[in-house]
């Protein structure tokens, strides 16, 4: 596995014009209109380092959703953050970013440096306007709680935090069921989808998207890391706001391990108020 940083993922204070970051620099929020929303980590990433983000909330009536991938330009010399990921910043060369679509994330093939999935039109359009409808995927849903960590090529990453779940409700024991085959929607609220590169050698890498703990292949090939490559967080359309979610490497932290043991033995997560914990590790157990 590739060595990794320890520093805290942050987005960069450089973004879109209708970005507005908190005071953490975490969280991502769109404030008007559905573009403009054009973020970067930090950071370069290091190889096999995933950025991952959540869905935070929605904004109903747009068409389209998140971009995300990875660009070798510096955004502190950027003159202007483009308008849009796809095409702008793409138009400008050593930017690769893949668009999430409610289904057909998974990538099929492609040739060398070409994004090989995802959208390529730059705006966004309100709904009902003779758009045609996203088909509905028939394939079956995958179980995701049986391994601890994704491989990716010869990179390893916990799987713990990288599968988005639904907030606990009324109707969560009936419900957990379904998020465990992995069935929250790529596109929905609580969904987690981050981005990483794996080096192929001869300073050329591929980018891998992930979506709730499954990779979706390598959407855009032969990239070179001859530059520090930061991620690229589109906050479109109907993605209105998204989080950074700190990925533990590693060994996993006490935290963690608590959570882990506490979720085998229950019904189901409303169980978890059941319990005599103290209320920080409960919300922790059953929101993350």
């Amino acid at each position: 596995m590739e060595l990794l940083s320890d520093h805290f993922t942050e987005f960069h204070p450089i973004h879109g014009t209708n970005v507005r970051l908190d005071y953490s620099g975490t969280q991502a929020t769109r404030v008007e209109s559905f573009a403009n929303g054009v973020c970067f980590s930090k950071h370069p990433l290091n190889p096999g380092e995933i950025f991952l983000i959540e869905i935070e909330d929605k904004e109903l009536g747009w068409c389209g959703h998140l971009r995300i991938g990875l660009t070798s330009q510096n955004p502190t010399n950027l003159d202007v953050v483009p308008e849009y990921s796809i095409p702008d910043l793409m138009d400008q060369g050593y930017s690769w970013v893949f668009a999430i679509t409610r289904n057909h994330n998974k990538i099929t093939g492609g040739a060398e440096g070409e994004v090989v999935g995802g959208e390529v039109a730059g705006g966004g359009h309100r709904l009902g306007h003779g758009e045609p409808a996203e088909e509905e995927e028939n394939s079956k849903p995958k179980s995701f709680f049986t391994d601890s960590y994704l491989f990716v090529e010869n990179v390893c990453i916990p799987k713990d935090k990288l599968v988005g779940r639904s907030r606990p409700g009324r109707f969560s024991h009936i419900l957990d069921d379904l998020y465990k085959t992995n069935a929250l929607p790529p596109t929905a609220r609580r969904s987690r989808i981050g981005v990483l590169y794996v080096s192929k050698g001869q300073d050329l890498a591929d980018m891998h998207i992930i979506i709730n703990g499954e990779d979706m292949g390598p959407s855009a090939r032969g990239i070179p890391t001859l530059q520090p490559l930061y991620a690229v967080v589109d906050v479109f359309a109907a993605t209105k706001c998204v989080r950074i979610v700190q990925v533990e490497y590693g060994f996993s932290s006490l935290q963690t391990l608590c959570r882990k043991a506490i979720q085998k033995h229950i019904v189901h997560r409303m169980a978890i108020d059941w319990l005599e914990l103290p209320e920080a590790l409960k919300h922790y157990c059953k929101y993350e």
